[in-house]
């Protein structure tokens, strides 16, 4: 394996080039690597899309800025662009490119005879890969991750160290899963039996498709029956919970500390800020968002932004937020004038 490093050396001209965008200034400048602003040095790259940044980019030792269109210096060189955020994340691979991995299998890993691992795919120290599974091209076992049976991997698809995939799990193609996650686990399902809890088979499984990135120490339940799905370049965060048979559409965004209970359906590009907790069965339509800590329990409308716990339209909520605001001033007036009335003479 070869780490990715700073180490690149690009002109000006050459950045400008890939990004789509103008440079004001040298456009002949050889620039060795990207840094923010308070540590940049001699050669690099820096960032700024507000007037704040910029000052501090401008006042640095770094070579050039990358800045939106209408940014104008007299001290430095410029890469003007349309989204300098957007430009932001396509120049950072070219100063820390992706680490590059050599095909093959590692002598430590387990490999079952029936498993089909494409000659392109990189199998890292102590993998396990069970009956019938089948690896993709150009995908990457990092090391100790647990495939198991009947799973398929897609090309170019990289599994960080520690991932575990239970039987019969989909990923598509440039998946990526970082470490400790778990994908497949038993859905929590219980009947009430006579006083004891009877476990509920969960004989379904996790379909990841094509572009999703999944954090550290996700869980993702299978179905008990069907299949949890997660819709193609849906993005989800470390420490993320879902539950079994929930459909999550594409290009959507889940943060941190986000809990999804069963059954429960998210439309194309639902956000989910940090630490949401959505109750089962519901339904969440496109583009909606839900503010951090918000609890749902009911439905949410196409293009929704919903706040707090019960989870309400966010303009209902903020009224009802500034009321409370003014509920400690209200009650000394209340209780002003039920002494008043209590002794009308005084």
């Amino acid at each position: 394996m070869n780490e990715g490093s700073k180490g690149a050396r690009l002109t000006v001209a050459e950045i400008a080039r890939q990004l789509g965008g103008a440079v004001s200034g040298d456009s002949s400048l050889a620039l060795t690597g990207f840094a923010p602003a308070d540590t940049a040095r001699e050669g690099d790259l820096t960032f700024a899309e507000s007037e704040k940044y910029f000052s501090c980019a401008e006042q640095s030792a770094a070579a050039a800025i990358l800045v939106p269109y209408d940014f104008k210096s007299s001290s430095k060189t410029l890469i003007r662009v349309a989204n300098a955020r957007v430009a932001f994340a396509k120049v950072l691979p070219l100063f820390f490119p992706e680490p590059v991995f050599a095909p093959g299998v590692h002598p430590t890993a387990v490999v079952h005879p029936t498993a089909r691992v494409d000659s392109s795919a990189h199998i890292g120290p102590l993998c396990v890969i069970g009956e019938r599974a089948r690896i993709g091209p150009k995908a990457v076992l990092d090391g100790r991750d647990d495939v198991g049976a009947d799973v398929e991997i897609g090309e170019a698809t990289r599994l960080f160290p520690g991932v575990t995939l239970y039987p019969r799990t989909v990923i598509g193609k440039r998946v990526r899963i970082h470490a400790g996650t778990v994908i497949g686990s038993d859905g929590f399902g219980y009947v009430l039996d006579e006083g004891a809890h009877r476990k509920v088979p969960q004989v379904g499984n996790v379909v990841i498709h094509d572009d999703v990135e999944i954090g550290a120490n996700v869980t993702i339940d299978r179905g008990a029956l069907g299949s949890t799905v997660v819709g193609k370049g849906t993005k989800i965060d470390n420490l993320v919970q879902i539950g079994h048979n929930v459909i999550i559409g594409e290009h959507s965004i889940i943060v941190a500390q986000v809990g999804i209970a069963g059954s429960t359906k998210l439309g194309k590009s639902v956000t989910l800020a940090g630490q949401v907790g959505i109750a089962g069965h519901l339904k969440i339509g496109d583009q909606a968002t839900v503010a951090a800590q918000a609890g749902v329990m009911h439905d949410i409308p196409d293009k929704g932004k919903w706040i707090g716990a019960p989870a309400q339209p966010d303009r209902e909520m903020k009224r009802q937020w500034i009321a409370m605001q003014k509920l400690p001033e209200l009650l000394l007036r209340v209780k002003e004038l039920e002494r008043r009335l209590e002794k009308p003479d005084q």
